[in-house]
């Protein structure tokens, strides 16, 4: 059973525009409303280990740090944050009475618009990929980097972030994830780390250690008036602290998932070009592993949701396994990069 509030906004009536119709869809960590205009976020209470929106004023900060952070790939989406108010037992969005919650705004998308939609309808073309790859280029070359933020490309803490996925993950042996794969992987990550601490070292060095993203995967990108770019991680700075290797990693794994290894690397491609960061190429298929990995854990979480219904749950646990089977064909991959 969804809780009252959440059943109460499902209802045009709630909203202070007019709307036909109001979608609802899930993640592990949101409620999100769709309505004929506008979308509406309203941030689950819930502590999730890497995230906590366990009280009002939580996920009133994160909600203002979600449109802040957003702003800078998206500016015209994100419009702002707004109450969820009761008056006289109903509940309405930006309405008189006792604030209950808060949600982000959004002006609405266009679905047919989303890369992962565009790819299911093979409408990706080559010039779309690299107008995304140099708009990419511009955006790591602005965001913001300092010491603070360059210590999480430090070996510990790159580790940090992989031993969390492994520990995060165990329950799901047998269900989601192999034991084989479970170990090759880690056994993987591990010495990857290890042996590799000069280079992560000389990234550190060289600047390459930014505030990116953090989640930049093709659902996550419309092309529709321009490029937009959304949903980046706010939740936890060291999700979005990291090398761009990693963010460029992040999408061509993506590509590779939904059977266009082809784009992938010409994404990667025209990145290097226009970017000039030569070492980028040493550090893909690590950091592809990684972010199949993520993915795959995150759709594992929705095993666990109260909120999800036991049919959603099916297509949740085939995508989880897809991801980590993915993950595991890079661990076994010889291929390399280095003459992108």
């Amino acid at each position: 059973m969804l809780p009252e509030m959440i059943q109460a906004l499902l209802k045009p009536e709630a909203y202070p525009e007019p709307t036909q119709e109001v979608a609802l869809i899930q993640t592990q960590m949101s409620f999100v409303f769709i309505g004929d205009s506008f979308v509406y976020k309203v941030k689950k209470p819930v502590n999730l280990g890497y995230l906590d929106y366990t009280t009002l004023d939580k996920r009133h900060f994160y909600c203002h740090k979600e449109v802040e952070l957003n702003r800078r790939l998206c500016p015209d989406v994100y419009l702002g944050v707004v109450a969820i108010t009761q008056h006289r037992g109903d509940f309405f969005i930006g309405g008189q009475g006792k604030v209950l919650e808060y949600a982000v705004k959004m002006n609405r998308l266009p679905q047919e618009r989303m890369m992962d939609a565009l790819l299911a309808a093979n409408r990706v073309l080559p010039e779309m990929v690299t107008r995304l790859a140099q708009r990419l280029v511009q955006f790591h070359h602005r965001a913001e980097t300092n010491a603070g933020i360059s210590a999480f490309g430090r070996p510990d803490a790159i580790s940090q972030n992989t031993e969390e996925n492994f520990s995060q993950t165990e329950k799901y042996i047998g269900k989601t994830i192999s034991s084989r794969s479970f170990e090759q992987i880690k056994g993987y990550t591990r010495s990857f780390i290890r042996q590799k601490a000069a280079l992560l070292g000389k990234r550190i060095k060289d600047g390459h250690i930014r505030d990116g993203h953090g989640d930049l995967h093709t659902a996550h990108i419309c092309f529709s008036d321009g490029i937009c770019i959304y949903d980046c991680i706010e939740f936890n700075d060291r999700f979005r602290y990291g090398d761009i290797a990693s963010e460029v990693a992040f999408l061509a794994m993506d590509l590779d998932h939904y059977g266009r290894a082809d784009l992938g690397r010409q994404f990667i491609t025209v990145y290097t070009a226009y970017s000039q960061d030569k070492g980028l190429a040493q550090l893909l298929k690590f950091y592809k592993c990684y972010r199949a990995y993520v993915r795959g854990k995150v759709a594992s979480f929705k095993l666990d949701d109260p909120y999800i219904s036991q049919e959603e749950k099916r297509p949740a646990g085939e995508i989880a396994s897809s991801y980590f089977d993915l993950a595991h064909s890079y661990v076994k991959s010889k291929q390399t990069y280095s003459d992108t």
